[in-house]
């Protein structure tokens, strides 16, 4: 089985990263509809000045060390042993959860961890695609209070994730997914799991569909009541969504769309959910809309400047949750990522996978403080800015304090040898220096055919120089 299971695991991820190749080349959504209450805006205005955060998928998957659920869906994209046959795949894979006993669960080292990289919000993967719950529902015997982990005094997993995050005064997401393919209301046995969507025809079959709608919302209603303070509801699983929102954005996926609506009532989920947290920020991933309260560009950065709240999810590695021997992104290209996004009016989510036994691999920890590193020297430049209209020239990315008195430029020197820092489009003005964030150093620049020059200051900094001035316009 481990061969077989390795075998898997190429095969998959080679899917997966295909897949993730084809989504690159779709253009960024510009349909975005800016919430109507009061405190949606003002806690989605918070969220904005947070820029970086944490996503964390943890479920069966991290077991075996496989791709998180899609192992377990059968479409063309996924490859799986011949030699198994798929129900045998679905039934050793559902089986996971006698396996399942992370007896070194450890969510404050992955809270420490996130801090130390600088970053200020997480979102923790509640349930993903297989159904498998890592809270105490009680919706379901298929989660890991259920399992042989179901004596350990941590059993109700996310309460003691969501705790050790806000501890360190993180803002705190929910990622949920609207799909549930272990649920006989979702994927009922009667038929065979073609691909992705439900597997029966809802016209047909509407009590089935509605039993699946409360069982969601139950569930979606136990995560916004039982477990404190919300930030934001992340709903994955895009293709459950009314039919009329299937448009030539979601055609371009080149996903399965059945004939039928999926829809689950998403009014009456939003409003229960904000009744128990108001001001929470939703987040109905790719249905645009009042339930999309940000966009979410997965393993990508839009190609310009967005004016509305949005973010880049990312891994920090290959895969979203833990596989061995993954390569991760060294702390230079996360950096350069993330003031790409920043100075593009976006934030960083970046995808980590804690391991079967609940710790955080060695070397996530170690990428994470290295991040850190450059991050707490130069948080001027990044938190708590927003977007100014000349943000990017060759090298050189540019935010603004939100009262536009100050602008930040941030040069990523490690792609270039040049000795000189030079840009065109945000002046300084007249008579102001520039001043170098992590020295305090005043530097004199010139203006020459509309260029402002200045010459890179003797530094060890090997990742991004960051540097302030007042604009010309003040």
């Amino acid at each position: 089985m481990k061969i077989k299971i390795c075998f898997l695991l190429c095969f998959v991820l080679f899917a997966i990263r295909s897949s993730a190749q084809q989504n690159d080349i779709m253009p960024q959504s510009e349909i975005y509809e800016w919430p109507k209450d009061d405190a949606v805006k003002k806690k989605l205005d918070t969220w904005q000045d947070k820029k970086f955060g944490m996503i964390i998928h943890w479920g069966l998957y991290a077991v075996p060390g496989i791709i998180e659920s899609w192992s377990i869906c059968s479409e063309d994209w996924i490859s799986r042993d011949s030699t198994i046959k798929y129900e045998d795949y679905k039934k050793w894979y559902w089986g996971l959860n006698e396996k399942f006993n992370p007896t070194k669960f450890n969510p404050e080292q992955w809270a420490k961890a996130g801090k130390s990289a600088g970053m200020k919000y997480l979102v923790f993967t509640t349930k993903h695609h297989d159904g498998f719950a890592m809270f105490d529902t009680k919706q379901s015997d298929f989660s890991i209070a259920k399992g042989p982990f179901t004596t350990n005094a941590r059993k109700d997993v996310a309460k003691y994730v969501f705790d050790a995050f806000r501890k360190e005064n993180f803002m705190i997401g929910a990622y949920f997914s609207k799909p549930d393919w272990h649920s006989q209301y979702y994927w009922w046995d009667k038929y065979a799991t073609a691909d992705r969507n439900n597997n029966y025809d809802i016209r047909k079959n509407q009590w089935r569909w509605n039993m699946f709608k409360s069982y969601t919302q139950n569930q979606i209603g136990e995560l916004m009541n039982n477990y404190g303070s919300i930030d934001i509801l992340w709903l994955d699983g895009g293709w459950v969504r009314p039919r009329a929102s299937v448009n030539k954005e979601v055609l371009s996926w080149g996903a399965p769309i059945p004939e039928w609506s999926q829809d689950i009532d998403m009014p009456k989920i939003a409003a229960d959910a904000r009744k128990a947290q108001p001001g929470l920020i939703v987040v109905d991933r790719t249905v645009h809309g009042q339930f999309e309260n940000y966009q979410t560009p997965e393993q990508k950065i839009p190609e310009k400047q967005l004016d509305y709240p949005w973010e880049s999810c990312m891994t920090l590695g290959g895969a979203w949750g833990f596989v061995p021997n993954d390569q991760y992104k060294s702390a230079g290209e996360v950096v350069h990522k993330l003031v790409e996004i920043v100075a593009k009016g976006g934030s960083l989510l970046l995808g980590i996978g804690p391991k079967a036994d609940g710790t955080l691999p060695d070397d996530v920890i170690t990428r994470l403080d290295e991040i850190g590193k450059w991050t707490s020297k130069n948080a001027a430049a990044i938190y708590g800015t927003r977007i100014t209209k000349n943000y990017h020239d060759g090298e050189n990315w540019f935010t603004q304090s939100k009262d536009g008195k100050t602008i930040y430029g941030i040069s990523l020197i490690g792609n270039t040898p040049n000795k000189e820092i030079s840009w065109e489009g945000s002046i300084p003005k007249k008579g102001s220096p520039i001043t170098i964030l992590t020295t305090n150093q005043k530097v004199k620049w010139t203006l020459k055919d509309g260029k402002v020059h200045f010459n890179l200051p003797k530094t060890d900094e090997k990742i991004a120089l960051t540097f302030s001035f007042t604009p010309e316009s003040n």
